[in-house]
C-alpha cells in the first residue's frame, strides 16, 4: 500500500499542454489583432517570445519583476527584436492572448484517465501553480480538471510562488496533509522538484522530453516518470 494520500500536481506543461495552447492562442490573438503580417513568420517570432517569455518569469518568480510589468514587457521586448510596432499596446495583445489561452483545452495523452483513477483509488488531488489566478481558473474550468480536484493552490493568491518554502507550506497545511503523506508531480526541475524537496516532501519529475539535468547538489528525484500513465504504478 503507497504511503502517499496527497498528490499535488502542477498544472502547466504537467497535465495542461501549456506549449501548445500557448501557440494556437497567441497565433489567434495576433491574427485577430492585425500582427501576424507585420512579421516574417509567425512560428520564428513564437520562438523568440517563449525565449524571452521564459526570462522574465524566472524574475517574477524570484519577485524581482511585477505581474503587470511581465505581461507587457514580454510583447514589448518580442516585437522590438523583429522591428515591429504593433497597431496596439502591449497589454491589449496580452489580454486577448491570455483570453483566448482559456479557451485552449489541450491536455497531456492520458491526464483524464490518470486523474480518474487516482480519484478513484481515493487519492486527495491538489494543483499547485505559479500561473495568473484568473487565467489558471477558468483553464481548469474549461478543461474539466475542476472535478478531479481537491483543492487548487495559485502563486498569485498566495503571494509566494514556486520554488519558495511558502506556497508548499500554505498548501500542505491547508489540505491538512502531512508531509510523508505528499507528493509533488511536475515537470519543472527548478519550481517543482527543488521546491518540494526544499521543502521535504517527496516528488516526481515529469520529463516526457528527456531534458538532461544536472542533479549536482541536490540529488536525484524520488522518482522520475516519461508518460503520466506511469504514475500508476508508483502509486
Amino acid at each position: 500500500m503507497t504511503q502517499y494520500r496527497h498528490l499535488f500536481f502542477d498544472l502547466d506543461n504537467t497535465l495542461y499542454d501549456f506549449d501548445a495552447n500557448a501557440f494556437l492562442a497567441m497565433k489567434e490573438a495576433f491574427s485577430q489583432l492585425k500582427i501576424t503580417p507585420l512579421l516574417p513568420s509567425f512560428e520564428e517570432y513564437f520562438r523568440v517570445y517563449i525565449r524571452i517569455n521564459d526570462a522574465l518569469w524566472a524574475q517574477y518568480r524570484e519577485q524581482k519583476l511585477p505581474k503587470e510589468i511581465l505581461r507587457g514587457k514580454r510583447h514589448t521586448d518580442s516585437l522590438t527584436e523583429f522591428g515591429v510596432t504593433p497597431p496596439c499596446t502591449p497589454h491589449e495583445i496580452d489580454d486577448l492572448y491570455l483570453q483566448v489561452m482559456t479557451t485552449q483545452t489541450n491536455l497531456f495523452p492520458g491526464t483524464e484517465a490518470v486523474l480518474g483513477e487516482l480519484k478513484n483509488r481515493g487519492y486527495k488531488i491538489h494543483i499547485i501553480t505559479n500561473g495568473f489566478k484568473e487565467v489558471q481558473h477558468d483553464k481548469l474550468a474549461n478543461t474539466g480538471l475542476n472535478k478531479f480536484l481537491t483543492d487548487v493552490y495559485i502563486s498569485e493568491e498566495i503571494k509566494s510562488p514556486k520554488p519558495s518554502r511558502a506556497i508548499f507550506e500554505h498548501a500542505i497545511k491547508s489540505s491538512n496533509a502531512r508531509k510523508k503523506e505528499s507528493l509533488m508531480v511536475g515537470d519543472s526541475w527548478e519550481s517543482d522538484i527543488i521546491g518540494a524537496k526544499n521543502f521535504g516532501i517527496d516528488q516526481v519529475f515529469y520529463n516526457p522530453q528527456k531534458k538532461a539535468v544536472d542533479y549536482a547538489g541536490y540529488g536525484q528525484p524520488t522518482f522520475t516518470i516519461y508518460k503520466l500513465e506511469e504514475l500508476l504504478k508508483i502509486l
